[in-house]
């Protein structure tokens, strides 16, 4: 570990009993000099956390820092998964870039992606983007300082044959980070779209990078956007209607204290996990996620094209992550990621 991320683990644990830690006593913590302590402090207060120097030379981290930064992204995870655990030791080989701004998470990984075709458990973590990117071509509004970006490279042993399936695995393990931190169920509107009080907090955009030579698929970018404090102005008329948050309306009930960069760890964390689970249970907690099934549907097999559009009922999610439909003369189809839009008068 570094010694701006020991240095930071220090401070958030003198700030758990609200004392401040003298410059000496993180020298010898982190078994480096008082130099290299100070060097950390200033780089750390560059990323934009703020720490107060004391008159008796002790330092002390503020309450408000909410910042995202590689060094409280490691500090989480050494801080909450056991250091014995075999899932510690795969989680450390995660490599995280922060941006306080950036044009697209996914565009970046790309750029990652075709510099070394190779590359996993790589994570890029925003705070805004200018240009971020949701299914079908569409814009995902990504306002400054109320939502998490991130983007997660995923290079599997063997090529993907199921893009959809990661796109699942993905908002279960979305689903399951928020209900850690924050104590709320979640759900999921089929195949990507996470949704809290009838309203869309979470959207996932998930792309293959194919070699060219072989035409399969050697990795995955997950793009995951999560709305966390509400925004109505930050958004255009469509999407307000539609748009919500983590905290909308009383907090009584939330866990008011995580930061953005504890649920982008969070998230990162189940994310790795979950795409190593077994398939089988993984699809039935989706299935008991989903607030589709059992529900009368409309499905728009050309988008936008309500000639084309008809009645169906959702029965079931199968393995390759398809809903199942069941149509009026009681015959049922395959829905695919990506082919249909699915629009319901309960939400």
């Amino acid at each position: 570990m570094k010694t701006k991320e020991l240095v930071l683990e220090a401070l958030s644990e003198a700030k758990k009993s609200q004392t401040a830690i003298s410059g000496e006593e993180l020298a010898k913590k982190c078994q480096v000099s008082r130099a290299a302590i100070w060097k950390a402090v200033d780089s750390l207060r560059k990323e934009g956390f703020i720490i107060q120097g004391t008159t008796n030379g002790g330092y002390i981290l503020e309450e408000n820092n909410d910042v995202v930064s590689p060094a409280l992204f490691y500090s989480y995870i050494k801080n909450n998964y056991s250091e014995e655990s075999d899932l510690h030791k795969d989680l450390h080989k995660i490599q995280v870039e922060c941006f306080k701004e950036i044009d697209s998470t996914n565009l970046y990984a790309k750029k990652l992606l075709a510099a070394s075709p190779r590359l996993d458990k790589r994570v890029i973590i925003a705070e805004h983007q200018t240009a971020g990117r949701g299914r079908m071509g569409r814009t995902f509004y990504s306002p400054d300082k109320t939502g998490i970006y991130l983007s997660a490279i995923y290079s599997p042993a063997s090529p993907i044959t199921n893009p959809a399936k990661i796109t699942a695995f993905s908002a279960v393990a979305v689903c399951r980070a928020i209900k850690k931190l924050y104590g709320i169920e979640t759900k999921i509107k089929w195949i990507n779209d996470i949704f809290y009080n009838d309203k869309k907090i979470c959207g996932i955009l998930t792309e293959g990078f194919t070699n060219f030579e072989t035409s399969l698929i050697e990795s995955a970018i997950i793009g995951i956007g999560i709305n966390i404090e509400e925004n109505k102005e930050a958004f255009p008329e469509e999407v307000k209607k539609i748009a919500g948050a983590i905290f909308s309306g009383s907090t009584d009930t939330l866990n008011t204290h995580i930061t953005r960069c504890e649920l982008a760890a969070e998230v990162s964390v189940q994310l790795y996990k979950i795409l190593e689970e077994a398939p089988e249970a993984v699809f039935e907690e989706y299935k008991r996620l989903s607030f589709l099934l059992g529900k009368t549907l409309t499905v728009y097999p050309v988008i936008g094209d309500e000639k084309s559009s008809y009645k169906a009922k959702a029965v079931d999610i199968d393995e390759n992550a398809s809903l199942i439909v069941e149509l009026s003369d009681g015959s049922k189809k395959s829905l695919f990621s990506g082919e249909v839009s699915l629009k319901s008068a309960n939400f």
